[in-house]
């Protein structure tokens, strides 16, 4: 018999649907004195209340106000790179309510290619971590655009080109209080003005790259309305409140995280920043979170490491007994997770009852697995295009397998006329809505290829909707490989890495599934003739080929480095216009 996963009742709440960054603040700062976000600052245990973390915010936005008066809004944009953080927040939220355009950057790119991006938008300046003195420290010494490095931390820096985050704070909070106190007394003025006047929430407010080098990558722009859109509909859809308690795992710079982060405060839900990845299941057991924002791979290494770890102790069979248990018993309303899986359950801090995933597939089997511990999960579905989210698993109705029926705002439609063997209309997905972007920056061409004529977004991706509206995702048109933990890799960018090297005559870069995880893959067609010019045989050349991938990797990032070979003994298949079938390899 089929387990199905138990539901949970609608909530009543009252929901702060946040219209901007402005508002936003306003509603957090309403938490007054509650500890909103737990970090650990060289070993020492710190917090920051939400109406300290509004306040925060928005000195900073007054802050950059003084510093850039009278520099047309839309040409202020503010890059952020570094780990979570609450000056990098602060820096994130205070740059929107400033009226600026936010530029969150992932901090795993090569320095090279985080420059040649930041020169591509017209970046004015750079927030960056400690992490980033050495390599971003002078950046705007000779960059392009980059006027000033504005670094986290109090010390003194004798350069016309670097603007310390906590002076940038210190002149915030004075010319906020002032700003503030004139408003009060009636007085309205050039230096209240932004305070006062409306926000354009429909003019570009954030620049995010996709994925590739300078010359494959495309640069989403969001407005407002497209991210507190996305914020509003998230506390709607999922099953946070001011009683949770959330550790904050995933890269800051995804539009996955910082929407679920900043949906969790509107609604009090108290934050905890994870120091490292070393230390992830040690931080559940000190902060106990009561649910988590994960991509599959975590979820994946979780179930790994219960199995792994009832193995190790001899407990293997107990677990597959007390499953099977857990299973019988919850179709008939008795929850036993607490009794059978106590130290499953303590090992994530005890409190573990809610998983939001999103970002790739997920193994259906693992939500009910994991219903049977007593943690439910709701998987979603998004794209930074969407801001990221179009679709997601209400907490009330689950079905596994499904992503979930559309959110408020926006819509869903499948663009196909195959029937599948389900019976339901399958094809690409399509999104109109409050949450789909504003456009790719200077570049008609994919913003042209991205829409329909009647302007629906093209996803890209496959799927279905059944009678529910609950969409199912089946595959994915584009050649983008989404790996376990949420990076999307683009073959033809790894694959012009792969044409220099003489040896390879023909690649392709794909993701092969082995033992339920992607492995980024080189099919490689090796070149006789420049073997032979080499003198190598069969073996030879391959050893190689593998060598020289082993020395690109180094190159790359973690996420873009191919872990697997496979080696081809004929030509690639073509079209007649001598292009690579992929979907043959």
């Amino acid at each position: 018999m089929k387990y199905t996963v138990k539901n949970h009742k609608v909530l009543k709440r009252d929901l702060p649907n946040p219209t901007d960054a402005r508002n936003y603040l306003q509603i957090i700062a309403k938490w007054n004195e509650k500890p909103a976000i737990f970090w650990k600052e060289h070993g020492e245990a710190k917090n920051i209340t939400f109406h300290d973390f509004s306040e925060m915010c928005w000195h900073f936005a007054a802050g950059l106000r003084k510093q850039f008066a009278g520099v047309p809004d839309i040409d202020v944009r503010i890059a952020l790179i570094g780990e979570t953080s609450v000056n990098w927040l602060a820096a994130y939220m205070g740059t929107l309510a400033a009226g600026y355009v936010a530029i969150p950057m992932d901090k795993e790119l090569a320095p090279a290619e985080i420059c040649k991006f930041l020169e591509s938008v017209d970046a004015t300046a750079l927030v960056h971590s400690a992490t980033f003195k050495d390599t971003f420290g002078n950046i705007a010494a000779d960059h392009p655009t980059v006027k000033y490095a504005i670094p986290f931390g109090t010390e003194d820096v004798q350069s016309e080109y670097v603007l310390p985050y906590n002076t940038i704070l210190e002149t915030g909070t004075a010319y906020y209080e002032a700003c503030t106190a004139a408003l009060a007394n009636g007085e309205e003025n050039e230096d209240t003005a932004w305070l006062t006047a409306p926000v354009d929430t429909e003019r570009m407010a954030e620049m995010l790259f996709t994925s590739g080098t300078t010359g494959t990558s495309k640069c989403v722009m969001l407005s407002q309305k497209n991210i507190f859109a996305v914020i509003a509909n998230a506390t709607e859809c999922t099953e946070f409140t001011d009683s949770d308690v959330l550790v904050s795992v995933l890269p800051i710079h995804h539009t996955y995280e910082l929407a679920c982060f900043f949906a969790g405060l509107s609604l009090g839900t108290q934050f905890c920043i994870n120091d490292s990845l070393r230390n992830v299941m040690k931080n559940f057991k000190e902060y106990r979170p009561t649910a988590l924002v994960l991509v599959p791979l975590f979820v994946n290494t979780m179930y790994k490491k219960i199995v792994s770890e009832a193995q190790r102790s001899g407990k293997g069979k107990v677990l597959e007994m007390g499953l099977k248990i857990a299973g019988v018993m919850g179709r008939v309303g008795i929850d036993l997770s607490n009794t059978l899986f106590k130290d499953i359950r303590e090992a994530f801090g005890g409190r573990l009852v809610k998983i939001i995933c999103g970002g790739a597939r997920l193994d259906p089997a693992m939500i009910s697995t994991f219903d049977r511990f007593g943690i439910a999960i709701y998987e979603g579905f998004g794209i930074t295009e969407c801001s990221p989210l179009v679709a997601v698993t209400p907490y009330y109705r689950r079905k596994c397998g499904s992503v979930g029926p559309a959110v408020p705002c926006c819509e869903i439609r499948i663009d196909g006329r195959d029937i599948g063997e389900n019976g339901y209309k399958a094809g690409e997905i399509q999104v109109k809505g409050d949450n789909v972007m504003l456009g790719y920056y200077n570049n008609p061409e994919a913003n042209e290829a991205a829409f329909t004529e009647d302007g629906w977004f093209r996803t890209g991706d496959v799927g279905y909707l059944d009678e529910d509206k609950y969409l199912y995702i089946t595959g994915r048109m584009k050649s983008v490989i989404v790996l376990d933990n949420g990076k999307n890799v683009f073959p033809e960018e790894i694959e012009e890495y792969l044409e220099p090297i003489s040896l390879i005559a023909e690649s392709v870069v794909v993701g092969r599934e082995e033992n339920g995880s992607t492995v980024l893959t080189a099919v490689v067609f090796p070149s006789a003739d420049a073997a032979a010019a080499a003198g190598l045989d069969n073996a030879g050349v391959q050893e190689a080929i593998q060598k020289e991938i082993t020395a690109l990797n180094k190159q790359l990032p973690s996420f873009k480095q191919i872990h697997k070979i496979e080696f081809r003994t004929t030509e690639f298949e073509k079209t007649t216009s001598r292009k690579i079938k992929r979907h043959l390899v």
